[in-house]
């Protein structure tokens, strides 16, 4: 959409499509629809108020019907809603003027129950709640679990390719290309359990948390155990001691639980970065595609660069929320309602990362003979298993030696067989440190 402000919604607006069902504004107003009819049915059907009376089946599915679907005529349900709201000034109002509006015949008679007892936060925060529960777990983890995917099929794929260490920017102990992906997988593997197995929490005990409205009406029903089991059938864990909010913790712990899962993701994004720069890995060309306006023959790490990007702008986002949400004036103030509406921003955000890490991943071709190259121009990372075998048999000095051997030099192979050549160590040893290579000096990395 060119007249977009936020790129979400412009440049990028399909490669989101699939969080457009949790964290759009009809998506708001869908779930906020379904948490007033299922209380209303609750009220109706489960604790049977007096002035109430069980709804037919028939009329608990025309209810639903008002937020089963995320379709054209749903949408302009929800159009109806914003239509509302230009009077009411109040969306959660609107809301329940609208579901009043439907509940035409045999229903007139309870009217008054929708939104019985509620204050509007009652409503938002179970509904922002199932959103995002649903949005993580159908949408958003599948999106870094494929990440994670990826980069185990990378090390195994390249588990015994010998690659060059890096310390400090420096030549270094070498690895294997497959172990270093393996330590990312690794690390998403336990942000994704973590998040996996986190509790979303809702309430719906009224203007302060204490039920006044509930207990003014009906002194005798024990709310306390009815919020719980109601709260418990939208799949949530009860809250049961608030303010007017929900407090906020679990989505604080949710929000920095992915800023932890992007980080690794952005650690990712400039290693290989690094790497394609170091000519390591090389991309697969697209037909069509431009690296550069004014160099045709760039092929540029763009999708790493995007995703670091991405990342950059979505944990600013959501360390903000999961610093300010948690706190709130006394019994209520209004901050955190504009806050929450950009969850699906920082969460976009992040999900667009992780869609160009992927395509970023599946265009890499490893380049041998440029790792290989690397690996034979620095001999003198031998330098540390020279020593540590000497160490072994106590020969005095032995880093010292090495250093003066080897520190800001270059060495060939020749010149290291000459040095083991003077060490006194059994004839096994030497023979083995003489056949070593930086090729093949990796320790246990293939096998990790």
């Amino acid at each position: 959409m060119l007249t977009a402000i936020s790129p979400l919604d412009g440049r990028y607006a399909r490669k989101l499509d699939p969080l457009r069902e949790y964290f759009s504004e009809g998506a708001l107003i869908r779930a906020r629809t379904y948490v007033e009819v299922e209380w209303l049915i609750f009220l109706c059907n489960e604790i049977t108020l007096e002035g109430t009376r069980k709804l037919s089946k028939e009329e608990q599915g025309k209810l639903r019907d008002l937020y089963m679907y995320f379709d054209e005529k749903a949408l302009k349900r929800y159009k109806r809603v914003k239509e509302i709201e230009k009077t009411t000034n109040h969306d959660v109002k609107a809301v329940e003027y609208m579901i009043k509006e439907n509940m035409t015949g045999s229903m007139k008679d309870l009217l008054e129950f929708v939104h019985f007892a509620c204050t509007s936060e009652d409503i938002t925060n179970l509904s922002y709640a199932t959103l995002l529960k649903k949005a993580l777990e159908e949408v958003f983890i599948p999106q870094i679990e494929g990440v994670k995917d990826a980069l185990d099929f990378m090390a195994k794929e390249f588990r015994i390719v010998p690659m060059l260490g890096f310390t400090h920017g420096q030549p270094a102990s070498p690895t294997t290309v497959g172990k270093e992906f393996k330590i990312f997988a690794k690390r998403l593997e336990r942000q994704i359990s973590q998040i996996k197995k986190q509790e979303h929490f809702g309430k719906i005990n009224g203007a302060s948390g204490n039920y006044n409205a509930h207990i003014a009406a009906y002194p005798d029903v024990d709310w306390k155990s009815a919020s719980k089991g109601f709260i418990e059938r939208l799949g949530l864990k009860p809250s049961l001691y608030t303010t007017q909010i929900e407090s906020h913790d679990y989505l604080a712990e949710i929000f920095h639980n992915i800023i932890r899962m992007n980080t690794v993701v952005m650690d990712l994004d400039r290693d290989i970065w690094m790497y394609v720069g170091k000519g390591y890995f090389t991309q697969k060309v697209i037909k069509g595609e431009v690296g550069s306006s004014t160099m045709p023959h760039k092929v540029n790490p763009i999708d790493f660069e995007n995703s670091e990007g991405n990342i950059g702008i979505a944990n600013a986002i959501m360390e903000h929320m999961a610093s300010k949400l948690p706190v709130s004036r006394m019994q209520r103030d209004l901050t955190d309602s504009t806050v929450l509406r950009n969850m699906g921003i920082g969460i976009g955000h992040s999900y667009l990362a992780y869609a160009s890490t992927l395509k970023g991943l599946s265009k890499l071709e490893i380049n041998k003979a440029a790792i290989r190259s690397d690996l034979n121009a620095n001999w003198e990372v031998l330098a540390e298993p020279i020593q540590t075998v000497m160490r072994k048999y106590k020969i005095e000095g032995a880093y010292e030696k090495l250093k003066d051997l080897t520190r800001g030099k270059k060495l060939d192979q020749d010149a290291i067989i000459a040095f083991i050549d003077t060490l006194e160590i059994p004839d096994a040893d030497k023979k083995r440190l003489r056949k070593m290579t930086p090729g093949t000096y990796i320790g246990l990395a293939g096998r990790l």
